[in-house]
């Protein structure tokens, strides 16, 4: 099967990196999914192909080695209730059902002693991760990482919502329930975890630095719509990407979709990189370990995205780049029109880093 649409190496400024344990830790993950038996046995022989333990290994590159393990099995976990719950799954079509059945993990999260779901493969792996969030992290981390998860299943409750009614949600709308329908936010706790620091509250809260946590979770969510428009595109069933937004919303082309998209997310990473800079000036040194870490995973979704079989492979062949590009289509600092996040253009002060970019590059 040709791929219905070529995507063009995407702007990236981050250089890649990896733990050195990679390899053991995607073992590792392998192993913990069939001893909880995460999601079904087709669905897990899918999740262990695709190379999560080393996605991991670049976000936490320089991370603790037991974190880093420890965010390899709950990304796999997390792909275990959207694809086995969500998307592939029944309860994927019916709303209220799903909020009662994600409530019930929540419930797990935030007290894995509760004698709930005792049966429930899911339940046992997610108790199993809790136990280790609360043996790396802090009790602050550890109620951010909960807190973060109910953001993470509440959002995917409103994407059942409409794939129950077969709606496509305008764009305003679906950049809000992106930066937590991918899951990005719930990574973000352990990022700190991974580097053995846990940032202070006013500078972790800021409106700067939860803008630039936000940036980080738009790029790669729209990262992550780009690459796997086509998996999604030519499957079964409903499902929602910026691509078909943008087509059934702005009447684009799929051509037209896509460099707009990538427009979009130019525009943001031109923007991360001046507002991490900025912030990195005067901020503690966690905080500084903290920008670089969310940087770090901004170019691990990249690196992984382009090279797991999740999204391409060689039966079902996606126009996926191999390489990356060092200049933007669009680098102009200018908000990008959706409500929900223009204020992120607000934060820049005008002593703020600028870009060394060519003239000609200019939009």
């Amino acid at each position: 099967m040709r791929p219905d649409l070529v995507v063009p190496p995407l702007f990236s400024y981050i250089p890649p990196a990896i733990h050195p344990r990679h390899a053991e830790i995607d073992v590792q993950t392998s192993a913990w999914a069939e001893t909880f038996r995460i999601g079904s046995e087709e669905l897990r022989s899918r999740l262990v192909r695709q190379d999560i333990g080393n996605f991991a290994a670049r976000i936490l590159p320089e991370g603790r080695e037991g974190v880093v393990s420890l965010l390899a099995d709950f990304v796999l976990w997390l792909f275990g209730v959207d694809d086995g719950h969500c998307e592939e799954g029944e309860l994927g079509h019916h709303p209220g059902d799903l909020a009662g059945t994600l409530s019930r993990l929540l419930r797990v999260a935030q007290t894995p002693e509760a004698p709930m779901l005792l049966d429930d493969s899911l339940a046992a792996g997610l108790r199993d991760l809790r136990y280790r969030v609360a043996r790396y992290g802090t009790v602050g981390q550890t109620a951010r990482w909960v807190e973060a998860l109910r953001e993470y299943f509440l959002s995917v409750v409103w994407e059942a919502s409409h794939r129950g009614r077969g709606t496509v949600p305008d764009l305003n709308d679906y950049t809000l329930m992106r930066l937590c329908s991918g899951a990005t936010t719930v990574v973000l706790p352990m990022l700190e975890m991974g580097g053995g620091y846990e940032l202070q509250p006013s500078e972790r809260d800021s409106t700067p630095v939860r803008a630039a946590a936000e940036l980080g979770s738009f790029i790669i969510t729209w990262d992550n719509d780009i690459f796997s428009y086509h998996k999604e595109r030519t499957g079964e069933g409903y499902y929602l990407n910026v691509l078909r937004v943008l087509e059934e919303k702005q009447g684009l082309s799929t051509a037209q979709a896509l460099a707009t998209a990538i427009s979009q997310r130019d525009r943001a990473m031109c923007l991360f990189m001046r507002l991490s800079a900025s912030l990195s000036e005067d901020g503690s040194p966690q905080l500084r370990q903290y920008l670089r870490s969310l940087a770090s995973y901004i170019r691990a979704a990249q690196d992984w995205g382009v090279t797991s079989v999740r999204y391409s492979s060689p039966d079902h062949p996606a126009g996926i780049p191999s390489t990356f590009c060092d200049t933007p289509t669009d680098p102009r600092h200018e908000p990008l029109g959706i409500a929900a996040v223009d204020w992120w253009w607000d934060l820049l002060p005008e002593s703020a880093p600028r870009l060394d970019i060519p003239a000609e590059q200019s939009a």
